[in-house]
């Protein structure tokens, strides 16, 4: 097992490590400068595609943590990345919001219906039943179908709400076509976040608090995975999966005393 004191890199998810809602979490401002303070390299993942890093960066700010919008990277950054590196036309017909947007023109994408190489999927805040009867008829015209995270519902104040997953379940009903999802637990959004601060996995931590993602996903691409147990995961479920991550803590702040 890797020591946290020599990992040079660090991952982490947002949403039940660093924050609950608008709160930090305990150890959470303490954990980030300590990384700051000691020159180690980290990103604050999210599967969340709605929104900007510079959005989640002023949320933070207002929860307490700092982190500058260069550490932040979400689902629609690493599909960006990853279409980028894909073969042809970089044009897309998008369904979703300013954060994936952006992220695709930002990844030299051009906005278009017309014959798109790719149909991409996100986060929506409102539902548009021409945007998707849209989507639907450009993938039976050949678009690949692109989606970027998995998840089914989202949280919110009075309860689970439609997200990714739903959507894209959705389009795959009328269209018979599976989509390749980018965010967690698939591995590729580690690896490009990665690339994006220039870290190597044998030397890089990632810490979740969910098994089914953060940590499978975070074990998938070789690194040192920490799950903490202050937001979907309790003690007692870890035991039925079948694999294990490397550290199981209550909490960011018991991390800070590790390093």
């Amino acid at each position: 097992m890797r020591n946290p004191k020599d990992l040079e890199c660090w991952l982490t998810d947002m949403d039940g490590v660093l924050v609950h809602e608008d709160d930090a979490l305990p150890g959470a401002a303490e954990l980030i400068e300590a990384w700051k303070a000691s020159g180690k390299r980290f990103l604050v993942l999210t599967n969340n595609s709605l929104f900007t890093p510079r959005d989640l960066s002023a949320r933070l700010e207002r929860s307490g943590l700092l982190v500058p919008e260069a550490n932040i990277w979400t689902s629609a950054l690493a599909t960006a990345d990853f279409l980028a590196n894909q073969h042809g036309d970089k044009t897309a017909f998008a369904v979703g919001e300013v954060g994936l947007t952006t992220a695709l023109h930002e990844a030299g994408f051009v906005m278009t219906d017309v014959d798109p190489a790719f149909v991409v999927i996100g986060e929506v805040r409102s539902y548009s039943f021409d945007a998707i009867t849209k989507a639907i008829r450009l993938i039976n015209e050949g678009a690949r179908f692109i989606v970027t995270n998995p998840d089914a519902t989202g949280p919110s104040k009075d309860g689970p709400i439609p997200a990714t997953g739903a959507v894209a379940a959705m389009i795959t009903a009328a269209t018979n076509r599976q989509p390749y999802v980018v965010g967690k637990p698939n591995p590729v959004m580690f690896r490009y976040a990665l690339n994006r601060i220039g870290a190597h996995s044998d030397s890089t931590g990632m810490i979740g608090d969910r098994m089914d993602t953060d940590i499978v996903a975070g074990m998938e691409a070789g690194l040192h995975t920490v799950l903490v147990l202050t937001g979907s995961t309790t003690a007692e479920e870890v035991e039925t999966f079948p694999y294990r991550p490397s550290r199981v803590l209550s909490g960011v702040k018991d991390l800070i005393d590790l390093l």
